[in-house]
């Protein structure tokens, strides 16, 4: 086997199947900020058949403290203009995403951006077309779908154990009552809350139960010197869909004492899950996860559980049942093994899929719509 092979582990096939793929995919990130530093370029250099090749930076004495062997380049047309470079992934502010993410595929690239796409569903279309047009790949960054909650979630409706699901109460909430000087917190296009989180709750809602009938959004600024919104609530009717389910989606910076995670009803029984995934937190401390390494990672120590309520026989009343729900290993690696996967033809789609990254977008700007108007607005037909 020469130097050009890497020998991995298909993330999209069973745990023991090894696949063989020619030279690593050179994977170059424009940006280091939170989104680059802390979770981008530790999960890249995590998996096999990624290298980690270049990091575009201002600040090249930060890059290389992390990743000494890491090259920096000043900007990102130096990224664009290297042959050698396969993926570019964005991880700027949201104003920025649409014309480094254009270029990078007129150059050639596949591209990931960090969430959500872009700042107009516009935007969003013209990458799209822009990527279909070059035989590129566009994908969105949505790491949520690999937390443990959400994968435990996903095991428990599979087993049907909560019967019809009929009220969805996702929250993701923080005490953060400090306005900080970064650009998510300042009065620009696709700043505040319900870009940032409301990206992530929308994209698990749409990946367990598809697009909505309509959607009603109420934001607000409730932090003492707060520019954009810092708290959403948002009601999601599922009433053709889902015989009249309701997704309820919120999250707020001033909550500190926290309610569920997750509280899912259904005709049989509930699930509720307390706590967030760990992830980001082990991120923040700078624990760098290897893929296939022996290694305890994304292990949650607050399980979900489920009540269920069982007929017996011979007892008028159902029988409340308590049981711990599954409690699988969060893995934000396995978006970046998809994706891999992916390239290397391996599998047909990417994690996020076009559909994926357009039906995300589509939701918040008609929840913006929404909060302005002060009212439910409907999904178009066929989203």
């Amino acid at each position: 086997m020469n130097e050009s092979t890497t020998v991995i582990n298909s993330a999209s096939a069973s745990a023991s199947a090894v696949v063989v793929v020619a030279a690593p995919l050179q994977v170059a990130l424009i940006g280091y900020g939170n989104a680059g530093r802390i979770f981008h370029a530790p999960l890249i250099s995590g998996v096999p058949g990624l290298n980690l090749a270049c990091i575009c930076s201002s600040k090249p004495e930060a890059v290389h403290a992390d990743w000494p062997q890491v090259r920096v380049v000043a900007t990102p047309e130096a990224v664009f203009a290297d042959p050698g470079i396969d993926v570019v992934v964005v991880a700027t502010s949201n104003t920025s995403h649409h014309a480094l993410a254009k270029a990078a595929l007129q150059a050639g690239k596949h591209v990931v951006v960090d969430k959500p796409c872009c700042v107009t569903l516009a935007e969003t279309d013209d990458l799209l077309a822009t990527a279909q047009a070059e035989n590129r790949v566009l994908t969105v960054f949505q790491n949520r779908r690999f937390d443990s909650d959400f994968l435990a979630l996903q095991q428990v409706l599979t087993s049907g154990q909560l019967g019809r699901v009929v009220q969805v109460e996702s929250h993701f909430d923080r005490y953060r009552p400090t306005v900080q000087a970064r650009w998510r917190e300042q009065s620009l296009p696709g700043s505040g809350l319900w870009f940032d989180l409301g990206s992530h709750l929308l994209d698990q809602v749409l990946a367990l139960w598809g697009v909505p009938d309509a959607l009603c959004l109420d934001l607000a600024c409730l932090r003492d010197g707060a520019q954009v919104n810092d708290w959403f609530h948002a009601v999601l009717r599922y009433d053709k869909r889902h015989d009249g389910l309701r997704v309820i989606l919120h999250a707020s910076t001033l909550v500190a004492e926290l309610g569920p995670r997750w509280a899912v009803h259904g005709t049989q029984g509930s699930f509720t899950k307390f706590g967030l995934d760990t992830q980001e937190d082990a991120l923040k401390a700078g624990h760098r996860p290897k893929m296939n390494a022996l290694q305890v990672w994304g292990q949650d120590p607050q399980a979900g559980e489920v009540l269920r309520l069982d007929t017996i026989a011979g007892v008028a009343a159902p029988v409340s049942v308590r049981r711990a729900a599954p409690n699988p290993c969060g893995n934000y690696l396995a978006y970046y093994a998809q994706l891999r996967d992916h390239l290397c033809g391996l599998t047909p789609e990417p994690p996020v899929t076009a559909r994926d990254v357009r039906a995300v977008m589509q939701l918040l700007i008609l929840g913006e719509e929404s909060a302005t108007q002060g009212c439910f607005v409907a999904v178009p037909v066929g989203s």
